[in-house]
């Protein structure tokens, strides 16, 4: 079974109205646990929608998405919160983190949520403080951080409750490219340990990092592409090879 599936997957912005938008168009998708894929695609082709309607911080306007079997749709309230900090770590562009509190505070928040004790909490932020070299910024406020530093806090925080899935939006959008590499090397670090990695991404050389590609346009899935034993180089010029081609058809549209 599917850690995550997708059946008819839709989303319609404005239904019904003189402003209507398909955002996605009947998508059918699966994910293996311990996978990581990339997802590429212009701007405007749904790939923030989708991974939106995967993690639950939206809802498609039609279809299913189902998490180890289970409809995310037929959840509560109170149980979508606990599936959204046991199972599901996010990790976003502009790292969302509160600049009223500390990075420590910041991370420490989803165990707050789930009522992990102020022990466990400290054990677990010093584990991945340390693993990720923020071990000195932890008492700093966001807005005397740098951009490396507060997406590798938002890489803690996303981690702290030890989720089945990481769905990342745009992570590596504001660093440069030292800590782009630098990200990318804990991602495939963590998915060499089992996590499961969903990433969106407009940079072929952070895709080439993936196991499976996928390329959107127009809210459909264009093209899907498996690493397997291609060299990094390799699946690079392969997924440099389908955006050319890609682009081209827009353009002629």
């Amino acid at each position: 079974m599917a850690l995550l599936e997708t059946r008819h997957l839709s989303k319609v912005y404005g239904l019904h109205t003189d402003t209507e938008f398909v955002a996605l168009h009947d998508i059918n998708f699966e994910v293996e646990e311990g996978e990581m894929i990339c997802i590429m695609g212009p701007s405007g082709s749904g790939k923030s929608t989708f991974i939106n309607a995967i993690s639950t911080i939206d809802y498609p306007t039609s279809g299913n998405v189902l998490i180890d079997g289970e409809e995310v749709r037929a959840l509560t309230g109170k149980q979508i919160g606990r599936f959204r900090s046991s199972t599901l770590g996010f990790i976003f562009q502009n790292y969302n983190l509160l600049d009223t509190h500390t990075l420590y505070e910041n991370i420490a928040m989803p165990m707050s949520l789930a009522k992990v004790n102020q022990k466990e909490q400290a054990k677990r932020i010093k584990e991945l403080a340390d693993y990720l070299g923020i071990t000195a910024c932890l008492n700093k406020y966001p807005n005397a951080c740098s951009g490396g530093q507060k997406q590798r806090a938002a890489i803690c925080r996303a981690l702290v409750n030890e989720p089945k899935i990481i769905v990342a939006d745009e992570p590596t959008g504001n660093l440069d490219s030292k800590n782009s590499k630098r990200l990318m090397d804990v991602f495939k670090d963590l998915n060499d340990q089992g996590v499961t990695i969903i990433m969106v991404t407009h940079d072929a050389l952070v895709a080439s990092y993936s196991s499976r590609f996928v390329y959107l346009h127009d809210g459909r899935i264009e093209t899907e592409l498996r690493r397997g034993d291609l060299s990094q180089d390799e699946y690079f010029e392969k997924i440099m090879a389908i955006n050319a081609r890609e682009s081209q058809e827009v353009l002629k549209q």
